[in-house]
């Protein structure tokens, strides 16, 4: 789509890897990141040495770290920051925003101050009015960056505005696919990651394939329990934002999120493990939400608990693969 502006908040993995997807479609790229050193970086190397290496930018991605200068360039932001962060962008972009600046973002996770969904904080912040969507799926930035065949799924609070953002995305190598279920693509996309690390643990103890495709296959069944309670809808968990997704970080070790509880299967020191990775394990804090969600509303998820007791209990990872397996028997369905 010529000379479409989308400005992108978030110079990571991600949000470098759609700048360069956005720039390559035709668009006016404006790239924020909130470290001023960082930015000087990105801007001298035209690559992201730290995050991304070996992809450089398309002429028609420039790089900033003024907010205002974001506001100003383009009538569409999307945000790609850490979910911990979410809130407190939207917050220091509000004063800089007009009336008809829509809000996307590729973030995923709860908002980690009430463990509420991301579009509500969108609401919250900017009005419920505002255009909102949500970019999620299968992927991984470097593929995407790479121009490896990727799909994804992106969902609106307006129908119109899903399709804006699929003109925007779409390419012969990357499909996007658009929905109106905000609650559960978001909810597909954090729970997810939860899920991934139950897997990596399990993989680090020693166990099989086996075991990892009952770990996907049951812990689906989770995300659909707290996804249809919170409001979505049970087809989207069978699609991209759900099934494809958490198929996508339970097996590969690009997924943070897997690497992370493979390590801890292994018998590695947490935060030892944090500093080897060196960058965002949304898992992490998406495992304590997650928990406290299935506490609040009553649902039973094993899997999220037994990865919360893991990480917030010091729970030992064989001990709590024990506590599953010695569950009472049940029907499946």
């Amino acid at each position: 789509m010529l000379n479409q502006k989308i400005a992108i908040l978030g110079a990571g993995s991600w949000g470098t890897a759609l700048a360069i997807l956005a720039a390559r479609n035709g668009c006016q790229v404006l790239l924020w990141g909130h470290n001023p050193d960082h930015v000087a970086s990105l801007n001298q190397h035209r690559q992201n040495l730290r995050y991304l290496p070996g992809q450089p930018f398309p002429d028609n991605i420039a790089v900033t770290a003024d907010l205002k200068a974001v506001a100003q360039f383009s009538d569409l932001i999307l945000v790609c920051v850490p979910s911990h962060g979410f809130k407190q962008t939207l917050l220091a972009l509000k004063p800089y925003r007009t009336d008809n600046i829509a809000i996307a973002w590729a973030t995923k996770g709860f908002n980690p101050d009430d463990g509420c969904l991301l579009h509500d904080v969108v609401a919250d912040v900017f009005g419920k009015q505002t255009p909102s969507a949500l970019l999620s799926g299968p992927t991984f930035a470097r593929e995407v960056a790479a121009g490896l065949p990727t799909a994804i799924t992106i969902a609106a609070n307006q129908t119109e505005f899903a399709h804006h953002l699929s003109t925007i995305f779409h390419s012969e190598r990357f499909r996007t696919y658009t929905s109106t279920d905000l609650i559960g693509v978001e909810v597909g996309g954090a729970v997810k990651n939860v899920l991934a690390i139950a897997a990596g643990i399990a993989d680090g103890l020693g166990f099989g394939a086996n075991t990892r495709a009952a770990l996907i296959t049951r812990g689906l069944n989770e995300i659909i329990r707290l996804g249809i309670k919170l409001g979505g809808k049970q087809e989207t968990f069978m699609g991209l934002a759900g099934l494809g997704d958490l198929i996508l970080t339970c097996t590969d070790n690009q997924s943070r999120n897997r690497r992370f509880g493979l390590a801890l299967g292994q018998g590695k020191n947490r935060d030892e493990i944090t500093k080897e990775i060196g960058q965002e394990i949304e898992g992490i804090s998406a495992a304590k939400e997650t928990y406290l969600l299935a506490l609040k509303y009553g649902i039973d998820m094993p899997i999220t608990e037994q990865t919360y007791k893991v990480l917030y209990e010091q729970l030992a990872p064989q001990i709590a693969v024990h506590n599953l397996l010695s569950r009472e028997q049940k029907s499946e369905s």
